[in-house]
């Protein structure tokens, strides 16, 4: 349940951060482009359920705990950079095949879907946001309770979340699928891929947490 007086300057905050370029774009347009629309959107519900995930953490306070201490925080960036630079090792390694067979995008499909919701929490700015940025629009005009306030905002940007992503995919998508079938794209496509993962890997370790 979410205060109706807030409701349109939440709905504002949110669009606006959507429309913000960031490390989620990134990987779900390069995915996209990589390997097609099926792909896309496997990583966009990636994204989706990993912030499921954050905003049950939210509401339950076990964000807040880990926020509070600067050495998890620190771990945790450590750790997601590091799995990030081994996603790109392991992808640069990938040998060359067939994109456009639906079970190649199938099965980078579910590989895509694992690594954008790993890639989420282990974000510790991702954690951040949901801790610092949907307590903002608690309520203490409404009978909801905090929790059940926190979950319902989490709840409506994860939705508007995924439908802005996969509008997103559907645009850049149709590109991807329309060259999956180049020799050299499917040559190349796995190193663009680990570079993206790379530069994830770098933007996420050179981040100041605190």
């Amino acid at each position: 349940m979410i205060d109706p007086n807030l409701l349109p300057v939440y709905l504002t905050a949110v669009i606006a951060l959507l429309l913000v370029p960031g490390p989620d774009m990134l990987l779900i347009i390069s995915a996209s482009i990589s390997y097609g629309r099926r792909v896309g959107v496997a990583a966009s519900l990636g994204n989706a359920t990993s912030g499921l995930i954050l905003t049950a953490l939210a509401a339950t306070g076990v964000s807040a705990m880990i926020a509070m201490s600067p050495l998890a925080l620190t771990l945790l960036q450590y750790v997601g950079a590091a799995y990030l630079l081994k996603m790109s090792v392991d992808t640069w390694r990938a040998s060359p095949t067939d994109s456009a067979t639906l079970e190649h995008q199938q099965r980078m499909g579910r590989h895509l879907y694992k690594r954008a919701v790993m890639t989420n929490l282990l974000n510790p700015k991702a954690l951040l946001f949901f801790v610092l940025f949907l307590p903002q629009f608690i309520s203490q005009q409404i009978q909801a309770s905090s929790s059940t306030q926190l979950l319902t905002l989490g709840l409506l940007l994860n939705l508007l979340g995924l439908a802005f992503n996969i509008l997103l995919v559907a645009i850049v998508g149709k590109l991807g699928n329309a060259i999956l079938t180049n020799p050299n794209v499917q040559r190349y496509q796995h190193k663009v891929m680990a570079a993206v993962f790379a530069l994830l890997a770098i933007w996420l370790f050179t981040q100041q947490t605190l």
